[in-house]
């Protein structure tokens, strides 16, 4: 897969977890929003994208460490956004049940009380285990926090283009198929 030039549009997640996607812990997230139904199955409405860090709902109660203590504790949403991340959704695949995520537990940081809310969350809606390969940007690009940016929404148009040429994987090939393939094994 290869990035396009620049990318427009943002996936809103905790700037928590947009480090653990930085830092290569982590490859995948869990949705029920942004996912669209369609006949033969389900597609995400964006399969490139950066990663729009998010603060004022953060909870570190639900994080293992030591990304708990990672939280920025804030009372709103700051004036500007950092946005060092962009994704390729490598694989999108419908959770049939809570053992499926139990034995990820080494896959990502989140503790069973944020599974359990993201089960409970809509439980007439399907959940999605996103698997992502991110790169760095070149160079983090800084935007404002325009009130258009914010809002309970998985999905943010930019309005500006985030440069993407020169953007580097954060795991090597071979290192993010070997995580992908445990994922996948364990998923089946």
């Amino acid at each position: 897969m290869t990035l396009p030039a620049s990318l427009t549009v943002g996936l809103k997640e905790w700037a928590v977890l947009d480090s653990a996607l930085e830092s290569g812990r982590q490859i995948l997230l869990l949705r029920k929003g942004g996912i669209s139904e369609s006949i033969g199955g389900f597609q995400l409405e964006h399969s490139e994208f950066v990663i729009f860090p998010t603060y004022l709902h953060q909870n570190a109660t639900m994080l293992k460490s030591p990304w708990a203590g990672k939280v920025a504790r804030v009372d709103a949403e700051p004036g500007t956004i950092r946005i060092t991340i962009a994704a390729e959704v490598t694989d999108i695949l419908r959770v049939r049940d809570r053992k499926q995520i139990d034995a990820l537990d080494d896959q990502h940081i989140w503790l069973p009380p944020l599974i359990d809310m993201r089960f409970n969350y809509r439980p007439e809606n399907p959940l999605y285990l996103i698997l992502i390969r991110a790169s760095r940007l070149p160079q983090p690009v800084t935007i404002d926090n325009t009130p258009a940016y914010a809002g309970c929404k998985s999905w943010v148009p930019l309005s500006n283009p985030i440069p993407t040429v020169g953007a580097t994987p954060v795991l090597s090939d071979a290192d993010f198929q070997t995580r992908r393939e445990v994922i996948l094994h364990r998923m089946a």
